[in-house]
């Protein structure tokens, strides 16, 4: 297929959708006071065009997210309690009615695709800022949503969507549509309760995990499942689209979503690399069927997969609320989509035609956009949670903007997504936002939890990205380039040992049984690390460093590893870099000045991550033995821990059983998705310390073997 040229876009039909007149005349009335049931950065997102439009805004919030962006934004700020309250629909309803607010945005997310909520919005007067209920009804069920595609022409992946849901009946229809196939549910919708089968001997164990999490995250309705075709190399494809009450509906652009990882999106791009004019037109033109045939009205994204070997694309399903990645297609077509949904929600007509649209997208360039999240990369991208105890973002500008709803000193909680931000960055073309994109990330500085940030960083540096061939098994194809270790530089330890002296007042006693901070000139100091930035099941290198001070501001320093000779550097000149930011230092070594930010977890005084050349390097002060047996800590070492705040779904191992390195320990859920605890060595299980069903904070040991982890 040949690479997309903008210029050469051109409608070869009369945009007949956009007729300027109707039948019926709509009373415009405007949205004076507006009810945001949603949280985190969309709830903040929505309350900046609101106030920018003169429209008076009211958040709500729960028991979690007391302290939360969202909850002070606005002026007027209403509690639901426990943290499930964001889904008390009829309650929202009442509140809305008992504050005389006038409209409601769902935000997306919790309540935001639920035809009986706005349903009830439109029996009590209140403006529901999305579409009709029916055509949200008609849409939300992935089979009956098919059907209407299916009569309106547009294609749709061959698969069963009927009833019959025993699993041989299941079985038997997976086994006439030929594996692989995919398993999903109907009130799908994030990779919730969405497994792959490639062949007959895993469908019966995938179809009772699919339905677990399925019913978990959607409720009652969602273990019913469709079974679709299975496409080997898709990519994922959607066009934004919008409609207002006169029977007009534009394409606003389509974004590609391909590079995901358990089946949710990780980075989106507009315009979609490598598709030719004529698969593009088609597919917005698609899209505007599938709206129109359900009379939709407001914003909403019709996805479709794309066969990435025949160049084929089928209709997937529609969101029919406002996307995580909308700000992708404001960028490129300069629109505030958010209030294009007030307008239209209060009765006029779209701001803007096809042809103006097309006009803008020819000009703006490109634009992509990263979720940054809670996560672990290296560990399967399990999800993490914490205090924020350093969020340094990016400058923005207008080619750079970060949408967030979290502060330095905010906590990610583990009810909620992970998701701390979006960075979403404009170039006039793909290889300059690609550009942008990872300096902009070279610029962020998070301490407190993990996230994906690094990861992001190599995803813009990898060659086969930058080329544009991208699919849905991207991250699985690429992995071992994604995920090879990076060497981490000597000049990176040197730094961690200068700024931990820097931050500890002199003479004061560590656990590390040697005494921090400068001292008299002439004084040494050990400080032995070990990094943390490996992947999952792997140990971490272990580095001595000795710094002798020389005087005022001035060190040598010594940096042993296994195997090497030791690196010396001599007579370097440290100083704190900024009188207001205690963790920044530079230092000038032989021909290079280095900047650097090293923070100390408070949480936990034997971490340090260290900022440097744009790259984050994790690494903990390795604790003398003596140290390990006064705080009773062999244990600890010889045990498997929660990764994150979690629920214990099962024990695969019994006490006594002898395991190898990798082999399933103990499978646990947090926000709503399941994750497998491998074993980390050979050994035997000594001790289960929870069974199925109990709740588990991060840290808390799950696993204990026989004997203790070989430690450095």
């Amino acid at each position: 297929m040949r690479s997309f040229k903008p210029r050469h876009l051109r409608w070869r039909s009369s945009p007949r959708h956009l007729s300027s007149t109707t039948s019926t005349q709509l009373q415009i009335t405007p949205i004076t006071s507006l009810l945001i049931a949603n949280r985190g950065e969309i709830s903040l997102r929505i309350h900046r065009t609101a106030e920018r439009l003169g429209i008076k805004t009211t958040t709500l919030y729960t028991d979690p997210d007391a302290t939360s962006q969202h909850v002070s934004c606005s002026p007027h700020s209403i509690g639901l309690g426990a943290a499930n309250g964001y889904l008390d629909g009829e309650r929202i309803v009442r509140l809305a009615k008992l504050h005389g607010i006038q409209a409601l945005h769902p935000g997306y997310g919790f309540l935001s695709e639920n035809s009986a909520f706005a349903k009830r919005c439109e029996e009590e007067g209140i403006v529901f800022v999305g579409p009709p209920a029916q055509a949200m009804a008609d849409m939300g069920d992935k089979a009956r949503s098919k059907e209407i595609m299916t009569k309106a022409g547009v294609p749709c992946v061959p698969g069963y969507h009927g009833s019959d849901q025993g699993e041989t009946e299941l079985l038997e229809h997976a086994k006439q549509i030929q594996f692989p196939v995919l398993l999903k549910s109907v009130k799908g919708g994030g990779g919730k309760g969405m497994r792959i089968v490639l062949e007959e001997g895993e469908f019966l164990q995938q179809l009772k995990s699919a339905r677990a999490e399925a019913k978990a995250s959607f409720g009652e309705g969602g273990e019913v499942m469709l079974v679709e075709k299975y496409i080997v190399r898709p990519r994922h494809v959607e066009v934004q689209v919008f409609a207002d009450k006169y029977g007009n509906c534009v394409a606003l652009g389509e974004r590609d979503c391909s590079v995901q990882r358990r089946h949710q999106k990780i980075l989106e791009e507009s315009p979609a690399p490598d598709l030719d004019d004529v698969t593009r037109l088609d597919l917005w033109e698609k899209a505007r069927t599938a709206a129109l045939a359900v009379g939709y009205v407001g914003a909403g994204t019709v996805e479709f997969i794309l066969d990435k070997d025949t160049g084929d694309f089928y209709f997937m399903e529609m969101n029919t609320r406002l996307q995580v990645e909308h700000p992708v297609s404001e960028m490129v077509t300069g629109t505030d989509l958010v209030e294009w949904q007030f307008r239209v929600a209060a009765g006029e007509r779209l701001p803007l035609t096809q042809k103006e649209i097309m006009e803008r997208i020819q000009e703006r360039g490109a634009a992509i956009e990263a979720r940054i999240y809670a996560e672990n990369p290296e560990k399967g991208f399990i999800p993490d949670s914490g205090k924020l105890i350093r969020l340094k973002t990016p400058k923005t500008d207008e080619d750079v903007r970060i949408d967030a709803g979290f502060v330095q000193g905010d906590t990610v909680t583990e009810a909620y997504d992970g998701m701390i931000a979006k960075l979403i960055v404009r170039g006039r073309d793909r290889e300059t936002a690609i550009r942008k994109m990872e300096l902009a990330l070279r610029d962020y500085e998070v301490v407190g939890l993990s996230t994906n940030i690094e990861f992001l960083k190599r995803l813009c540096r990898s060659p086969a990205f930058i080329e544009g061939d991208v699919e849905t098994g991207f991250i699985e194809k690429w992995k071992s380039e994604l995920f090879d270790p990076v060497a981490i530089q000597p000049e990176v330890y040197v730094q961690a040992a200068l700024g931990v002296f820097a931050s500890q007042p002199a003479e004061v006693e560590q656990p590390l049984g040697e005494s921090f901070g400068f001292g008299a000139s002439g004084s040494v100091r050990k400080l032995i690390f070990k990094s943390l930035d490996v992947l999952d099941q792997q140990e971490g290198e272990v580095v001595e460093v000795s710094v002798t001070q020389k005087g005022n501001n001035l060190f040598d320093t010594q940096v042993i590893r296994k195997g090497e000779e030791a690196q010396v550097f001599e007579n370097l000149v440290s100083s704190p870099a900024s009188a207001s930011d205690d963790s920044s230092l530079i230092t000038f070594f032989p021909h290079t000045r280095v900047e650097t930010t090293v923070v100390q977890d408070p949480n936990n005084d034997n971490k340090i991550t260290v900022f440097q050349h744009g790259l984050k390097t994790e690494l903990s002060l390795v604790s003398p033995t003596w140290y390990e047996k006064a705080l009773g800590l062999k244990e600890v070492t010889a045990s498997v821990v929660a990764p994150m705040p979690c629920k214990i779904l099962k024990n695969e191992v019994k006490e006594g059983d002898t395991v190898i390195r990798g082999a399933p320990l103990v499978v646990i859920e947090s926000m709503k998705m399941e994750t497998v605890i491998r074993s980390p060595q050979d050994g035997v299980i000594k001790r289960l310390a929870h069974k199925e069903g109990d709740k588990c904070k991060a840290g808390t040991v799950l696993v204990v073997f026989e004997e203790a982890i070989a430690t450095e």
